[in-house]
């Protein structure tokens, strides 16, 4: 009876937000992965700030246990359409009361780190959302791409080894980056999933968002500085977003994926791999990351 009243409430709520959806701007910023690079508990940080509004509805309106981090519209969900998109965000007039209570500006933004690798994303955010600003947190490559691997295997949703699936990877994505451009309606489990390796060639996806953003609505930040001064590094967001900053960070890893750690010729393997990909991140960010 209980579960029957909440989806009987959430249907409601949600068809409120689609009526009311012309009165609900689109994000200030996006939050475009990379996918198992620290985006959960960056993103959950952000949120603590007293200028930054979660999405709609807020988690004590469902119940849920926590808002909203990503809405996966630019990827995975773009057929559905701008105003599907929108129901997602506060209202102007939530925000308004939000901005005369916080005496400064409020910014909405949601994190769906698909985004980051999705072949279309950039290109259809660009065309949505223009003047939005992109926030990308990228981690070690080799770690990331352990990480993920251990996500799926931890979720019984892998049966392969790391080294097993890294050989079957090119067979098991084939050609679903070239479906995906050709079709929008396709979708590829595989490609979201499976592309362990291909997602921590940080390079050529990055590139696609500098091809469609200006460089100074871009900010890239590494994890392992957030994790190790998630102050410092979040007061870079909270400064890049036009807010004061504040001591926010909580401490706290979310979603980690705990296990063995990758032994170092698997590491020296996946190295040599990303080399080339971090030499295109360097030039394109014009910085150095730790990994590097």
């Amino acid at each position: 009876m209980r579960q029957t009243v909440i989806a009987a409430g959430r249907s409601a709520i949600h068809g409120y937000a689609l009526l009311t959806s012309p009165w609900r701007p689109y994000p200030d910023f996006l939050v475009i992965g990379a996918k198992r690079g620290g985006s959960t508990s960056f993103y959950y940080d952000l949120l603590r700030h007293s200028q930054i509004y979660p999405l709609f509805p807020r988690p004590e309106h469902l119940p849920k246990a926590a808002a909203t981090k990503g809405v996966h519209y630019f990827d995975v969900n773009f057929a559905r359409g701008s105003h599907w998109y929108r129901a997602h965000m506060p209202s102007t007039a939530v925000r308004q009361f939000a901005q005369r209570r916080t005496g400064g500006p409020v910014v909405v933004g949601e994190a769906s780190p698909y985004y980051l690798f999705h072949p279309l994303a950039a290109e259809r955010a660009a065309r949505v959302v223009p003047d939005t600003k992109i926030i990308v947190v990228l981690r070690d490559p080799v770690q990331r791409a352990y990480s993920h691997w251990k996500e799926r295997w931890r979720n019984k949703l892998e049966s392969l080894s790391f080294a097993d699936a890294l050989a079957a990877e090119d067979e098991r994505v084939g050609d679903a980056e070239a479906r995906l451009l050709a079709d929008p309606h396709f979708y590829s489990y595989a490609h979201e999933q499976l592309s362990y390796a291909r997602q921590s060639e940080y390079g050529p996806a990055l590139a696609r968002w500098y091809d469609h953003f200006p460089r100074e609505r871009i900010l890239v930040l590494c994890s392992e500085e957030y994790f190790a001064e998630p102050d410092a590094v979040l007061g870079s967001a909270h400064g890049f977003l036009g807010l004061p900053r504040e001591q926010v960070a909580s401490g706290s890893v979310l979603n980690a994926a705990r296990g063995s750690d990758l032994d170092a010729a698997g590491v020296a393997e996946l190295a040599g791999r990303f080399a080339a990909s971090n030499r295109r991140l360097t030039e394109l960010t014009g910085r150095l990351f730790p990994w590097a």
